[in-house]
């Protein structure tokens, strides 16, 4: 691929246009070097990786304004001799930003959990963790968050129009998205980071954090009875809220409350070990609208599979993530998800790691006598030597991966022209749980976007839909669709468009979901050959994080994951290993045949032994 993160990544307009084009055509990768065999040894064997991405299938994209008009139309600011895909790391797009919204340094905000007789985010942390806090809101009432020195960096928005009504939005063309296509940073995969999720320590613990920069979750919808509504999550938030009644707050309170400590009070669901939450819920004298709220705006958690117990940990979660970022438990990373992969990529190219873009793999090698894997051969005839390799569930092939039964996630991108609940600001970031329109199917996540969190250009909003697969994407999330937006952009009846957003632009895609796939399910993969899936369907990234500390931990079992990187002034290159072509770019075409940085603390102190790197 010429772009970070694989099926993690985030493109522009014309760069995901691209990529649903190939994605449609799945033309094989062909061979520019044909003699790579002549490299492989009488003792050594291959196993060939697969040259077709079947990782995403049935897509469909859809118009819903005058795409001949977009014909001549070139996106603002874009290069004549670009790569064809537009991820949202390239350096040009991100400059652009940058200037228009410069990053404004900020403290970690508050860093306390939900507690019963506190309202989160009203007043100032008390607890602190090593950073001095500090809570900066934006005018429209959001709060971009950034973690700390060690963590996150609030960035400015763009002043929200007070003139233009949330009931009359702009009547944005298809044109106009075309030309503004670089203001997109649209995401192949939908996530949120829970506040006190395992990537945000990680983020901080690593330092990668220094190169992102979030936003906070504003609210979290529900749908009921056809209508969209706000839930009530703090303290605050529910003893303000019109929609509940004062008995509904005392018993919404009273059930949080037993949450966030459950597990003290094991014979209040004991009993009900072997029933469903929403079984649970109905015994606890909650009226039908709050069991609703908890159970897909709280916990979002499945009506029919999920167990008690699962539940309330679903609900501890939520309400310990509640406070200390926001008013509620999740972030979202400017530019898009696809930021976070490529986060990690600059630290680890900081002490000597290479990442080769356009560089596709022909083959593993294998010793017949070890098992071992030894070298990679790539699609340029060269062979690569190493001890450990690490790869991608997509690219091994279908002989690989006989015994495998993939899962696969529904995934829908809409661009719209408002939000799905208008309120005064409209600089909203939001998540809503729509339960099963069916029976047997799955509730559908919706995150919408605003433009301040750099994912869409002005008076636009991104709306990303995803749920496990039943069927095709297209037939598994357009009846959500219809109920939350308007398709129809010509019949505009019972005011209709006034109540819905118009949806300017659509996406269908399957996405494969190899997660949870057991090593021994793979034929004949050597020992030191270890498979990291793609992106799994859960809202956090908790399954990503375990995945890839459990791999470092096979091939270093002695090792720190992720340690936090010494400072630069601490960092002490030997001067016996740095030569004149390492302080700068060197004419000679000379280069060694492989390439490492090796490590060593002692006392506070690195030494970063370098080598040539230029290759």
């Amino acid at each position: 691929r010429n772009y970070y993160g694989g099926n993690w990544a985030s493109f522009s307009f014309s760069g995901l246009l691209s990529w649903i084009k190939e994605n449609k055509q799945k033309a094989d990768i062909s061979d520019e070097y044909e003699d790579w065999r002549k490299l492989i040894l009488e003792n050594e064997e291959v196993i060939s990786l697969s040259k077709k991405d079947k990782t995403i299938q049935h897509v469909e994209d859809f118009c819903f304004g005058d795409q001949d008009s977009a014909e001549d139309v070139e996106e603002a600011g874009a290069l004549p001799k670009l790569p064809v895909f537009g991820a949202s790391g390239a350096e040009g797009a991100a400059q652009d930003s940058e200037k228009e919204c410069p990053p404004v340094e900020g403290a970690l905000p508050g860093a306390e959990s939900w507690e019963p007789g506190k309202a989160a985010g009203t007043e100032p942390a008390s607890a602190t963790e090593g950073n001095d806090t500090e809570v900066t809101s934006e005018k429209d009432g959001s709060q971009n968050t950034a973690l700390g020195e060690s963590s996150l960096e609030l960035e400015k928005t763009e002043a929200v129009p007070t003139e233009v009504s949330a009931r009359e939005p702009k009547k944005v063309t298809y044109c106009q998205i075309v030309r503004e296509g670089r203001r997109f940073n649209i995401d192949l995969v939908s996530k949120l980071l829970y506040s006190r999720g395992l990537l945000i320590d990680l983020l901080i613990k690593s330092n990668v954090s220094r190169y992102a920069e979030f936003k906070n979750a504003t609210r979290i919808l529900a749908f009921r009875e056809g209508k969209v509504e706000q839930v009530p999550c703090s303290r605050a938030d529910v003893f303000n809220s019109r929609q509940l009644t004062m008995v509904e707050k005392r018993m919404l309170m009273k059930f949080l409350t037993f949450c966030l400590d459950y597990e003290q009070h094991p014979d209040e669901y004991q009993d009900y070990q072997s029933s469903t939450f929403a079984q649970f819920l109905s015994t606890r004298k909650l009226t039908p609208s709050l069991q609703h709220f908890i159970l897909h705006s709280i916990a979002m958690v499945s009506e029919t599979d999920c167990s008690t117990l699962e539940g309330l940990q679903a609900t501890k979660k939520f309400l310990q993530c509640l406070g200390r970022y926001g008013n509620t438990p999740f972030l979202f990373p400017l530019y898009g998800q696809g930021e976070i992969p490529q986060c990690f990529c600059r630290l680890c190219a900081v002490f000597g790691g290479i990442y080769c873009l356009r560089h596709p793999v022909q083959c593993l090698v294998v010793d017949k006598e070890s098992g071992r894997c030894k070298a990679i051969v790539d699609h340029f005839g060269q062979r690569i030597s190493a001890n450990y390799f690490i790869v991608e569930d997509s690219y091994l092939s279908e002989t690989v991966c006989t015994n495998v039964c993939y899962r696969q996630i529904s995934r829908a991108v809409l661009i719209t022209d408002q939000s799905v609940l208008n309120t005064d600001s409209e600089q909203q970031v939001s998540i809503l749980t729509v339960p099963p329109v069916d029976v047997g199917k799955p509730a559908v996540c919706v995150i919408e976007l605003c433009s301040s969190t750099m994912t869409c250009m002005k008076d636009t909003y991104l709306v990303h839909l995803t749920c496990p697969s039943t069927k095709t994407a297209r037939e598994d999330l357009e009846p959500v669709v219809q109920k939350l937006f308007n398709l129809d952009t010509e019949k505009e009846t019972e005011n209709e468009a006034l109540e819905k957003p118009r949806v300017l632009w659509a996406v269908y895609f399957n996405m494969r979901d190899s997660s949870g796939i057991d090593r021994n399910s793979y034929v004949g993969l050597p020992s030191n050959v270890y498979v990291c899936s793609g992106p799994d369907p859960a809202l956090g990234n908790d399954c990503a994080v375990k995945q890839a500390e459990a791999v470092f931990q096979e091939m270093f079992p002695t090792e720190e994951f992720c340690p936090p990187p010494p400072n630069p002034e601490d960092i002490i290159y030997d001067e016996d290993e740095i030569t004149p072509e390492e302080t700068g770019f060197s004419n000679s075409p000379e280069t060694k045949p492989e390439s490492s940085s090796e490590e060593s603390s002692s006392k506070g102190t690195t030494a970063v032994k370098k080598e040539d790197n230029e290759n």
